[in-house]
């Protein structure tokens, strides 16, 4: 009994005193925040095609869906031009933000609110990874995402390293300005009627929990109220990654065992298939140089399911969840030369990369800086990586799919 106690209490202070894995979360936050940035980039001249006016599912079809499954998006609030372009900008915008990790807990709502505008106001426009990556992005919400690697972890060390010197550091006058902004900006649609009732729980409480924060930190002088929010905001946090990785896993498992009841599948045939067809073959000698060799395809084709299937069974077995892991990733970087399909692959690296070991996080970190320091000073780079920074409470995530679209 007494074991089991200490056991139990050991796990409790895990969860709590701490927000566990922070490099993960900052390399899916960079990954996906990356892949999404590209694609809009990419498709900048298709825009208006894809989720615009232009669009083959209508305004008004998408406005009759969205009735029904009560789908988030703003771009459905108005059918101007002029709105559209703004909420296109507005998720470019806050991709690269969320990349950089400038202001991260702001930048990472307005991340989400990008990415459910444009994906629900057009929802068959997308594929395997656009799913992912809406997931991801109400996910990372509730994450500590920007604790390393983000000029936020950056602004954080500065300001310890001026206060170890004794130099008084003033208010943070532009998150303060920005939150007022978004504030302003989250009455409109309030005061219009524009929200659903849990939406307007969720961005309310995000804001409120900001403003909570800061008066914590910068008025309360006792240290309980800080050590509180830490705590709810540590088992946020840590609840949010690991439904992270319980979705990366569930997306493979589903996958294999989907693929085993396929006869192409169970005769080592399903690979030779994708490359015949023209959609997926951007470089055709390669994909009739791959089907013409048939012990690859069925190796390959064995291979994919094994390792699907398997993957969530070896996360307790780090030697062997880290050479199934490499294999995924080098899976989707095939697949992203040889179909063409390089925006599923990298969200599916992205989401892979929660289960990537801090150790060598910690080296490709290292390895980046050196790099970045050579490459613009003439040196290798002699500082050391920021270490996880104190981010605030978070707001349960309230979003499940429907069958047709996502309700987030």
């Amino acid at each position: 009994m007494n074991t089991f106690s200490l056991s139990l209490a050991r796990g409790i202070t895990r969860v709590t005193e701490a927000a566990l894995g922070p490099y993960q979360t900052a390399v899916v936050r960079i990954g996906f925040a990356a892949t999404w940035l590209l694609f809009l980039l990419r498709e900048f001249p298709h825009r208006q095609e894809m989720y615009g006016p232009d669009a083959p599912w209508s305004w008004d079809m998408a406005q009759q869906l969205i009735a029904t499954n009560h789908a988030f998006t703003i771009l459905m609030w108005s059918d101007s031009q002029i709105w559209f372009e703004s909420v296109y900008a507005l998720a470019v915008l806050s991709s690269l933000l969320l990349l950089l990790g400038w202001r991260t807990r702001a930048a990472s709502v307005l991340f989400m609110v990008g990415v459910l505008s444009l994906q629900n106001r057009s929802v068959f426009m997308g594929d395997g990874g656009d799913n992912v990556i809406h997931l991801m992005a109400i996910y990372l919400v509730f994450t500590r995402c920007g604790q390393v690697w983000s000029l936020d972890a950056r602004r954080a060390r500065l300001g310890g390293e001026a206060r170890a010197r004794g130099e008084r550091v003033g208010p943070d006058r532009v998150g303060l300005v920005l939150w007022g902004v978004l504030g302003l900006a989250l009455a409109a649609p309030t005061l219009a009627g524009r929200l659903s009732a849990g939406w307007l729980v969720v961005f309310w409480g995000l804001w409120a929990a900001q403003a909570l924060w800061w008066v914590v930190v910068g008025r309360v002088r006792s240290a309980e109220p800080r050590v509180l929010l830490d705590v709810v905001a540590n088992l946020v946090h840590n609840a949010a990654l690991f439904v992270i990785m319980a979705e990366a896993c569930l997306i493979y498992a589903t996958a294999g065992w989907y693929k085993i009841q396929g006869s192409r599948w169970q005769d080592g045939t399903a690979v030779y298939y994708p490359l015949h067809l023209d959609y997926f073959s951007p470089w055709p000698a390669l994909s009739d140089l791959l089907a013409g060799y048939g012990t690859i395809v069925m190796l390959v084709t064995y291979g994919t399911v094994i390792v699907q299937v398997a993957f969530p069974f070896t996360l307790f077995n780090r030697r062997v969840k880290n050479i199934l892991l490499v294999a995924m990733m080098t899976e989707h970087a095939v697949i992203a030369v040889v179909l063409g399909l390089p925006f599923f692959s990298l969200a599916m690296i992205a989401a892979d990369a929660v289960f990537l070991p801090t150790s060598f996080l910690r080296r490709l970190g290292g390895w980046v800086t050196r790099a970045r320091g050579g490459l613009f000073s003439g040196s290798g780079g002699g500082r050391t990586l920021p270490g996880p920074r104190e981010q605030p409470p978070s707001a349960p995530d309230p979003a499940e799919p429907t069958h047709v679209g996502f309700r987030a």
